[in-house]
């Protein structure tokens, strides 16, 4: 099974901007996660074809397994 954290934010044209990273760690929590999207969006470290990241959306830890057939 795979694991991947996804950040979303919404940029300066509203349009959604996701960050991905996989093999989160176990122990992620909400606060750390949040800490970190509020790092990113006051450093302004990511540069969109919309604009600027203004805005939190969510994050969530996908989950995904293969089965060979």
């Amino acid at each position: 099974m795979s694991k991947i954290l996804v950040m979303t934010f919404r940029n300066e044209e509203g349009r959604a901007f996701r960050i991905r990273l996989r093999y989160p760690r176990e122990d992620l929590s909400s606060q750390d996660v949040n800490a970190v999207m509020d790092l990113i969006l006051a450093r302004n470290v990511f540069a969109t074809s919309g604009g600027d990241l203004v805005e939190k959306v969510g994050a969530q830890i996908v989950e995904t397994s293969t089965t060979s057939l």
